[in-house]
């Protein structure tokens, strides 16, 4: 007798790629990016940051930073940039900006959770350093596509709702950059029950430099030294 096939409906496909994907985020170390008075800081807790990078430079004033699979994530950094360079090619460097490379993030990653038999494991966020502090913008995409768009600052991997409730308690519009270093350090350090924060050789540190003339990502070292 032939067996009726197996039926799982859509609802509950989504429901388990969306629960796989999530897990593979949270065994992921976390990201902070976070505004402070002259631009964005960006810094993640990558013990590998001398071969593989979280946090890279995108465009002109744009920047990237991934948490989850380092072939899936680094896969979207390399198509961005493309995107950045042939969109400021074939018209202007200006029409290159974080919400348009967010909203092209948004597609492919909601293509893949919808179509593919497997989603991507990664959470990224596309920061933007604009003229004003105001103008600074922060977005944060999900696995599914999903986008926010962040007022100022946004933890990413690992236990995320919990540093992003650190987050939301210290951080205040305007701070300086060693301030904004401190916060971060310090809320990355809460995965370590035993409260020692996180050594210098753990960190990937970068900036957006908003008085900067045109490239405004600059990679720093731990306590924020230039890297040359």
């Amino acid at each position: 007798m032939t067996q009726p096939p197996f039926y799982v409906s859509p609802e509950q496909v989504m429901a388990d790629r969306a629960e796989f994907a999530r897990a593979g985020i949270a065994r992921g170390r976390s990201v902070v990016v976070l505004g402070y008075d002259e631009g964005i800081l960006l810094v993640a807790d990558n013990p590998s940051s001398r071969s593989l990078n979280k946090l890279s430079e995108i465009y002109d004033r744009i920047a990237f930073a991934a948490v989850g699979k380092y072939n899936e994530f680094e896969n979207l950094r390399v198509a961005g940039i493309r995107y950045a360079d042939l969109r400021g090619y074939s018209y202007d460097r200006s029409d290159v900006t974080a919400r348009a490379l967010a909203n092209a993030y948004a597609q492919t990653l909601g293509t893949v959770f919808t179509q593919d038999q497997k989603p991507y494991e990664v959470e990224i966020v596309v920061a933007e350093v604009g003229r004003l502090l105001a103008d600074d913008r922060i977005y944060r995409l999900a696995y599914d596509g999903s986008v926010t768009d962040e007022r100022g600052w946004v933890a990413i991997g690992g236990d995320s709702e919990r540093l992003n409730d650190a987050l939301g308690s210290r951080w205040v519009p305007g701070m300086d950059l060693h301030d904004a270093f401190d916060l971060a350090r310090d809320v990355l350090s809460l995965r370590d029950e035993g409260g020692d924060l996180l050594p210098d050789a753990a960190l990937e540190i970068a900036v957006l430099e908003r008085t900067a003339t045109r490239r405004c990502f600059r990679r720093v070292s731990a306590p924020l030294r230039a890297d040359g």
